[in-house]
């Protein structure tokens, strides 16, 4: 049957998913997509160049599932921004319904989807709107903070309104309005993975759309299912992205906000070689050279290749975590 004959109703809203050598995962998550009852999804599989065994785990599982979906398959990883891209352009190509980004290691149950989305509906100047995110029984984040302006980005105090204007949100639950990535564009390339939904955010502030969270909806991010490359490969995209973000949204300040955080770099690199953890400081480094010399996109092989790692781990986007090592957290 064609994919798009299994939805049985109109579609209500679009659902996009990456997955990255990770089938298992990916289907267990739309699994639950499947069992919403409040809407009728649409959603765009999008593979970011995975081996060959998964990508056929996953075409195999998907024509299992009762849901109307596509696979976009991608012969390489784009990053977060390019592969979510993929399946916005095709979400768009479409329709104009509500489009929800879901990480493949995160899930939303029927009244937190159905309150985002009456949300959305009812705020006509509301671009963006994330859940609260919880690990397990606790509470990950409450929206986050401009990742320029401050160090720590997570807000983890519940307000007393329901809904609550944030600088971004995360993008492994978000909830977007098919209208803005039309007026704004899509997600930015230049970061690859991590700090391209801040970007957009911005972006959609200056057009004059609010990013919010509504305390009134709670997803649920399982954190534990994060890269092993946690203190290098992440570290390097948190680190750089600061600098692409500066250069891109703060012309003004660009300069005293470089060498602001050069210095910070500077000395976590010291802090780093000094406590052994050599390929850390690397990543680091990196990360601040390339920022401030303005090489952006994907840097997965030669950054591993730096820090001593297997350049073969191709790493995934969507499994990298949200702590920097040996510093306050931040992310996505």
């Amino acid at each position: 049957m064609d994919p798009l004959e299994q939805g049985k109703n109109s579609p209500t809203l679009a659902v996009i998913i990456l997955n990255w050598n990770a089938a298992a995962d990916t289907l267990a998550c739309l699994a639950h997509v499947a069992a919403w009852q409040s809407v009728t999804p649409r959603v765009w599989v999008v593979d970011n160049g995975s081996q060959p065994a998964d990508r056929k785990l996953l075409r195999e599982g998907l024509a299992h599932l009762p849901l109307a979906w596509s696979l976009i398959e991608n012969e390489s990883n784009l990053g977060f921004a390019g592969g979510t891209n993929c399946g916005l352009r095709a979400a768009l190509a479409e329709g104009d319904w509500p489009i929800l980004l879901l990480n493949n290691d995160a899930s939303i149950d029927d009244a937190g989807l159905q309150q985002l989305m009456a949300t959305l509906e009812s705020h006509a100047n509301v671009g963006w709107v994330g859940p609260l995110l919880y690990h397990g029984d606790k509470l990950h984040s409450v929206g986050r903070r401009n990742p320029v302006l401050h160090h720590n980005t997570l807000i983890t105090e519940l307000p007393a309104a329901p809904i609550l204007p944030v600088d971004f949100i995360s993008g492994s639950v978000a909830l977007v309005r098919a209208a803005l990535l039309r007026e704004v564009g899509l997600l930015d390339e230049d970061y690859f993975f991590n700090t391209e939904v801040a970007d957009h955010c911005h972006r959609s502030r200056e057009a004059g759309y609010l990013t919010v969270v509504d305390c009134r909806a709670r997803a649920e991010h399982n954190l534990d299912r994060s890269s092993a490359l946690r203190s290098t490969l992440h570290v390097y995209y948190i680190i750089r992205n600061r600098f692409v973000y500066v250069r891109k949204r703060y012309h003004t300040a660009k300069w005293p906000l470089t060498i602001v955080w050069a210095i910070y770099c500077l000395l976590l690199v010291g802090k780093l070689r000094l406590s052994g953890a050599g390929a850390t400081a690397q990543a680091v480094y990196l990360g601040l050279v390339d920022g401030v010399s303005k090489r952006w996109g994907g840097q997965n092989c030669r950054v591993l290749a730096a820090c001593g790692q297997d350049r073969s781990q191709d790493a995934s986007p969507d499994k990298l975590p949200d702590r920097l090592p040996g510093a306050s957290q931040t992310g996505q």
